[in-house]
Parts: C-alpha cells; structure tokens; sequence
C-alpha cells in the first residue's frame, strides 16, 4: 500500500495535518465523472490532467489543463461539474475535501492559501473568456502556448502533455484551424517544433502577437 504524504513544499507545506495518499493514473484514465461526489481534492505531482464536459449536442468543452503543483477538484457545491481525466502517465496526491476544510477552519493561513487560488482561478477564467470573444485564432494559440510555457516553469521549451484536439476544445477552434496556426507560427520563428509534442518558443514574438 502506497504511504499517505503531505501536500508538499509550497501550497499548504506548513500544516502537517494535510496528509495525502499518492495514486498513479494512466493515460486517459477518468479520475472521477461529472456528477459524482466532490470527496477528494487532487494535487498533480508528475504529469497532467485535464477537465471536461459534454454539451447536450455532444461537443466536447475543455474548462482547464492542471500541471504539475496544480490543485483541481474543489468543488463549490458537493458534486463534481465536470469529468476529470489523466492527459498522461500521471502521478497525484488526493486528499479528503473535508480535511482542507477543517484545517482551513482553524488556521488563517490555510484560509488565505484558498482565496489566493480561488481569486487565480476566476481571474484565470475570466482572462479566457476575454481570449474566446476577442482574440483571433493567431492569438488564441500564441497566448495558450505563453500560458503553458509559464505554468511549466518558463523555460521556454517543454513537452505539450494535450494534444491538438484538446487544445481546440479549450480554445474554441477545429483541430484543423490549430494545426494550420501552429505551422504559421512555426514559419514566422514564433516557435520550433521537435518530434510530435516538443516546442521551444521564441516568447518576445509571441508576446507581441498576444500584445498587438
């Protein structure tokens, strides 16, 4: 049996009490189903996860990525709104939701931690609407790829755990559009592909497209 751990260096790492039971996931594996009881919270350690619903039609709408060091799973209300699934090869710590919230309950700390990554989720929300109503397929993509970039560590080249048609689903474009603005990046050295998933970007060029 795999021993509990705490939550880790950075987010909650002073409170002992947040013991966490590591679990491994493999690739498109469901971590848990839309409707289904909000008991678990999940912190990513190694690899990445990603979040969904299916609309009455059947389309598919991606609502996040979740990287490594990123918490997903803390529902509002009692159950899940969406479908949770391992992009990869994917290794998380799960803790009872009931345990972060006794221990937010007693510690200021704690309770602050939780705005914080609320107010990063709204606003991270809010800057996505504002990407599918104004932006142009150029900049949707050249903002998604500076967002991952930085969620990544900012080295500027990193290996994309989603695929094309997952990044379409986020950003609200056919895989076709995706593929078409990738290359169009590629051949304004905007970025430079290696094998299927490696890219190295040029950030100064992408930011301006982003910026223009």
């Amino acid at each position: 049996m795999q021993r509990p751990a705490r939550l880790g260096s950075g987010l909650f790492a002073d409170c002992p009490e947040l013991i966490g039971t590591p679990f491994s996931y493999t690739r498109e594996e469901e971590i848990y189903g839309e409707g289904e009881d909000a008991e678990f919270v999940y912190k990513v350690i190694v690899g990445a996860v990603r979040t969904h619903k299916v609309l009455g039609d059947g389309r598919r709408l991606i609502t996040g990525f979740h990287l490594p060091g990123g918490l997903f799973g803390f529902e509002q209300g009692e159950h899940h709104r969406d479908t949770a699934e391992a992009l990869s090869d994917t290794r998380v710590l799960i803790f009872r939701r009931r345990q972060i919230e006794r221990a937010a309950a007693q510690r200021a700390e704690v309770a602050c931690q939780l705005w914080g990554m609320a107010a990063n989720g709204l606003r991270h929300a809010q800057d996505h609407m504002l990407l599918l109503g104004r932006r142009s397929a150029l900049e949707r993509v050249a903002a998604f790829l500076l967002d991952v970039d930085a969620r990544l560590g900012g080295t500027g080249t990193f290996d994309l755990p989603m695929t094309r048609r997952d990044i379409a689903d986020y950003l609200g474009l056919t895989i076709e559009t995706v593929s078409r603005t990738v290359s169009q990046l590629e051949g304004e050295r905007a970025l430079q592909r290696s094998g299927t998933r490696t890219v190295a970007l040029q950030r100064a060029r992408l930011q301006r497209m982003v910026e223009d």
